[in-house]
């Protein structure tokens, strides 16, 4: 399917064994590490490629490692695999540069998808380019799905953000599904990309 290699960082040998299967199935080049210090330990030498790392492990956490990275001077793309449904380590991995955040249990698909998409070549947008449509779809927002928008992304869960604005869980779920469709959002990560994007600051200029 890729030339890429994807890279696999789980302590838990069963949970790493299954991705590693599921991938190589999909025709995709594996190696795989039981710890992030295994992986840093080579990626020097290692070819580019895209790291699938959980969140929890011991001595260094998935979130440290994808800023270890990051220090080291890789872009790689990073997905991070949790199975902490924590809206704010969501929100604390992709401000830290993961390309996206799945929670366990994840069916085949999802995760597959997401591994597609990040080793897809980038389109050649500018900075400036992306803040702009940013800026254009934000402004669609009525101003309660722009108060969802801002609670989602700000790290508040649904049920303390749905008391804090007076709204049902109902009401929520509906502001929710329709800045979904004006972002053209189709997953949480997305909603946190454009948070980010929407608060970059310009380019100085020469």
């Amino acid at each position: 399917m890729s030339d890429s290699t994807i890279y696999v960082i789980d302590d838990d040998d069963a949970a790493r064994d299954g991705l590693v299967f599921l991938l190589t199935t999909s025709n995709f080049a594996v190696r795989d590490y039981h710890s992030a210090r295994a992986f840093l330990d080579v990626i020097h030498g290692a070819a580019k490629g895209c790291v699938i790392t959980d969140l929890s492990m011991p001595e260094m956490s998935g979130i440290d490692l994808l800023r270890q990275i990051r220090a080291l001077g890789f872009d790689w793309p990073v997905i991070v695999v949790t199975g902490q449904g924590d809206v704010t380590l969501a929100v604390e991995a992709l401000r830290a540069g993961a390309t996206e955040f799945i929670e366990k249990p994840y069916d085949a698909d999802t995760l597959l998808s997401a591994v597609a998409a990040a080793i897809k070549e980038p389109i050649g947008t500018t900075a400036d380019a992306r803040k702009t449509r940013v800026g254009q779809m934000l402004a669609m927002l009525s101003v309660e799905e722009r108060r969802v928008f801002d609670g989602l992304t700000g790290g508040q869960s649904a049920a303390s953000l749905a008391q804090d604005l007076r709204l049902s869980s109902q009401a929520l779920e509906i502001h929710r599904a329709n800045l979904m469709t004006k972002l053209q959002a189709s997953s949480f990560s997305d909603l946190v990309r454009i948070a980010l994007l929407s608060l970059a600051k310009p380019p100085a200029e020469n």
